[in-house]
């Protein structure tokens, strides 16, 4: 898949342009937005033989440990950065047989809920996140200034 955007620089800059915190709290909830339809979705297609994993799926900005030790994680450049001036947004579970469930063991088949989830929704989550960013830093922006003027 190949995706074209334009308008993502001067979003940048202008996040550039408010506090860090400010700025990482735009993106927190531009992508926990976006990501809401993914998670939907991962609800509806989660096996339901206790009903636990489909309730266990949530949008987060924090892994378990175990789930940190597990694997790369790409941000939108393709890297990891060591640095904590980006936005990671999650949508999983934090329960083992959530991992058992989406690829299978050597004796049960694979029951995939979270691949598709994803497959199905990440352009919609990316028309939320090119829709709502320009909107989001603007009232950030005002916000901050209006701040700054009572100060």
């Amino acid at each position: 898949m190949t995706v074209s955007l334009s308008g993502f620089k001067a979003l940048d800059a202008a996040l550039g342009e408010l506090p860090k915190a400010t700025a990482k709290n735009v993106l927190k909830r531009v992508l926990i937005k976006a990501a809401q339809p993914i998670e939907d979705s991962a609800v509806q297609l989660a096996p339901r033989l206790t009903g636990r994993l489909a309730a266990s799926i949530i949008i987060g900005t924090k892994l378990t440990r175990s789930q940190q030790d597990g694997g790369p994680v790409l941000t939108a450049d393709g890297y990891r950065s060591a640095s904590k001036n980006y936005v990671e947004i999650y949508v999983g579970t934090a329960l083992p047989r959530g991992q058992f469930e989406e690829f299978g063991t050597i004796k049960n088949h694979p029951h995939p809920f979270m691949r598709p989830a994803w497959d199905g929704h990440k352009e919609e989550s990316l028309a939320i996140i090119a829709d709502l960013l320009g909107t989001e830093i603007t009232k950030a922006a005002a916000r901050y200034a209006k701040k700054l003027g009572n100060a």
